[in-house]
């Protein structure tokens, strides 16, 4: 099946990239907020030419744009002063029934087409570096935009971190030493447990390991729950379908980091491999952190 052409910009568009390239501010609303942000199209129903400029410097939040008309350049920062932006990517999942606009990456007046209006397509994550430019939402001609609303989640993940250089760059490959010892340090997630099933999700891509965890390390948020039958805990971990994962027999030491408000899989060796490596570095004085007693 051939896929459909990507849209070509509105004359509209074409006008406002025209005006942004001379001076990033004209003909703007501003809007800014720490890490989400809401609005409505209305605003503009006499003022279709203008564009909201929208400020957020956090690490993940939202948009969501009801009744869109017009256009946003949303402007993605980290919180943090010495950060560098060769070091940062940017990942947005739209809403679940996300309308009205297209999403592009914007860069010296050029457009690349990231989200089409309407696509539900399984894979919902898309993912970009900030040297490939930033994101600009416009949207598309509505005979009716009582019922459209614009919306997506954001997060920005370090590149600078093993964990989160993994989980980008090749997240089926196993890790070095070197990059699981960093990732009990950073992840969002250090567990010891067993594999007891996994769901293979064709449609979404995805595989959800059943966990079952004799010791929590680190959890930022509550992913695993004690069961009632036991001194055990119990959770899922999502991580892509293509990477294969099996039930098996024996203990690992499960990291990873949330996105999107779901457990993804980082690092995740044999137990007794992560205790050989912790021990030689640890004798070496290299260990970059303390996981604590078994």
């Amino acid at each position: 099946m051939r896929r459909a052409p990507a849209p070509a910009p509105s004359p509209l568009l074409a006008l406002l990239l025209g005006l942004l390239a001379l001076d990033r501010g004209c003909a703007a609303q501003y809007s800014s907020d720490l890490c989400s942000w809401k609005g409505s199209g209305l605003t503009h129903e006499s003022h279709k030419k203008d564009v909201e400029q929208v400020y957020l410097r956090c690490a993940e939040g939202s948009i969501e744009w009801m009744y869109p008309t017009g256009a946003l350049i949303v402007n993605l920062r980290p919180n943090i002063l010495s950060s560098s932006s060769k070091h940062w990517t940017v990942c947005i999942k739209p809403f679940k029934d996300s309308a009205g606009a297209n999403i592009y990456l914007e860069k010296t007046g050029e457009l690349k087409l990231l989200v089409r209006d309407g696509d539900h397509s399984p894979t919902r994550v898309h993912c970009f570096n900030f040297e490939e430019g930033g994101l600009f939402v416009e949207a598309t001609p509505q005979l009716d935009i009582s019922r459209k609303i614009t919306g997506f989640q954001y997060e920005l993940i370090n590149k600078g971190t093993a964990s989160d250089l993994h989980t980008i760059s090749a997240p089926c490959r196993p890790c070095s030493d070197t990059e699981a010892l960093l990732a009990v340090c950073t992840s969002d997630f250090v567990v010891r447990g067993t594999i007891q099933n996994v769901i293979n999700e064709e449609e979404q891509r995805d595989s959800i390991i059943d966990v079952s965890v004799d010791r929590i390390y680190r959890q930022k948020t509550k992913i695993f729950k004690p069961t009632e039958d036991s001194d055990r805990w119990q959770g899922q971990i999502k991580t892509l379908l293509q990477c294969g994962v099996r039930p098996g027999e024996g203990d690992f030491l499960f990291t990873g980091r949330m996105h999107f408000g779901e457990a993804r899989l980082g690092c995740a060796p044999r137990f007794r491999d992560f205790q050989r490596m912790y021990k030689e570095a640890k004798d070496k004085g290299l260990n970059p952190c303390e996981i604590g007693p078994d």
